[in-house]
Parts: structure tokens; C-alpha cells; sequence
């Protein structure tokens, strides 16, 4: 696994996202109930999505931060996963917020998303909770969903912002959010199949999580 350089849209949300993590680790209290409610509902789409994807044994963590969903995708007793992340700055702080029996699990290296250290077909399933949902530009998604059909030989789940019918939609880091029509043909065009897809609120939500199949 080599060390595959950031791309600006990616160094350009590493750095939003260090920002806000950084004033999140310098509060001293706990999440309110808002947030633990946020993740607890976070972490019950990621359940349904790994059994939609048909509880992948070999699993990467694309864009991982510090790992938020790490003890999740590490419930499945057997399951090996991998995590990468643009940022090695993150990853090295990723391992202060997480038991060392965990981390024993969590192999990571330092990776772009669009160009994955990784040969083809080398993992079950990729799993993406925090890039894609920043990308406007159409042809920085297509780049990622083809790095990502090659990486995987099977699954792949993807968290989206969307624009159009979710009122109160905002901007990503690169312009405008994309509608459910746009994410969709984008997935088609990259080779996958639809197998489910969840809103964080339905009906209400920007947020959705899809699982996606390839078709060959």
C-alpha cells in the first residue's frame, strides 16, 4: 500500500474538517442529547447498509478521520478493516481516541480517495461516510465512484447530501448540493446497481446512505 497524494478538494475539507474537530476536542462536555441522538441514528443506518451489503468480511474506511464509525464496522467478530485517510495528521490522532482493542483491528495508511493504494478488486466493500457528501462537482463524484468500483469487488456504501426536494439543502465545499437524480444516473454510469438506499430522516433529510452493488 503506497502513499497516494491529496487532491486540493480533498486537502481543502481536511482542513475544515481539522478545524471543527480540533474545537470539538477542546470542549470539555459530553455530546447533548442532539448529538448522541445524531450518532446513535448514524450507526444504526450503518448496521442496516453492512447487512444490505451482505456483512462484507474485508472492509475499507474511505476518508476515515478519526474513525467514528470504527467500533461499528468492527462489531462483526471476523470482519478485517482497513481505513484511509488523506490526512496522516488525523490518522495519528484517530489513535487517541480509540481502545488499543480496536485498534488492533484497524489497519491504516495514508491514501487519496481518487487514487486508492490498493490493487484492483482488493476489498469486499468500501465504505465512505465523509468525502463523497462534499463533492458538487459531477466529475470529482464519477472520479471517486471509478476508483472505488476498482478498489472493491463487491459493495459499496456511500453517505450523499442532496439538493432539490430536501428543503434547507446547503452548499458543499465545491458549490451546490446534487439532486437524487443527478447521485443516481452518476452511480449507473460508474457500473453499480441500487441495493437500498436511507435517509437520515426520511421525507426531511439531506443525508442519505446508499449501498451499492456492482453489475460486473
Amino acid at each position: 500500500m503506497s502513499a497516494q497524494p491529496p487532491s486540493a478538494i480533498e486537502l481543502e475539507i481536511a482542513r475544515r474538517y481539522d478545524q471543527e474537530h480540533a474545537r470539538v476536542c477542546l470542549q470539555p462536555q459530553a455530546p447533548g442529547l442532539a448529538g448522541r441522538l445524531a450518532l446513535w441514528r448514524e450507526e444504526r443506518l450503518v448496521r442496516n447498509a453492512l447487512k444490505v451489503a451482505g456483512e462484507p468480511g474485508l472492509i475499507l474506511d474511505v476518508a476515515c478521520g478519526v474513525g467514528r464509525f470504527w467500533a461499528v464496522l468492527a462489531e462483526h467478530a471476523n470482519r478485517v478493516i482497513l481505513a484511509t485517510d488523506p490526512s496522516q495528521d488525523i490518522l495519528d490522532h484517530a489513535r487517541t481516541h480509540h481502545p488499543q482493542s480496536l485498534l488492533k483491528r484497524i489497519k491504516t495508511f495514508q491514501s487519496s480517495a481518487f487514487t486508492i493504494g490498493l490493487s484492483e478488486n482488493a476489498v469486499d466493500c468500501i465504505f465512505c461516510m465523509q468525502l463523497f457528501q462534499y463533492l458538487a462537482n459531477p466529475e470529482h463524484r464519477l472520479a471517486m465512484l471509478g476508483e472505488f468500483y476498482r478498489v472493491s469487488r463487491d459493495t459499496v456504501i456511500v453517505a450523499v447530501r442532496l439538493g432539490g426536494r430536501f428543503k434547507g439543502a446547503r452548499s458543499s465545499v465545491e458549490g451546490p448540493l446534487p439532486s437524487k437524480a443527478e447521485v443516481e444516473s452518476e452511480f449507473r454510469q460508474a457500473g453499480f446497481r441500487l441495493l437500498s438506499h436511507q435517509d437520515f430522516f426520511p421525507g426531511c433529510a439531506r443525508m442519505r446512505i446508499y449501498v451499492l452493488g456492482k453489475t460486473s
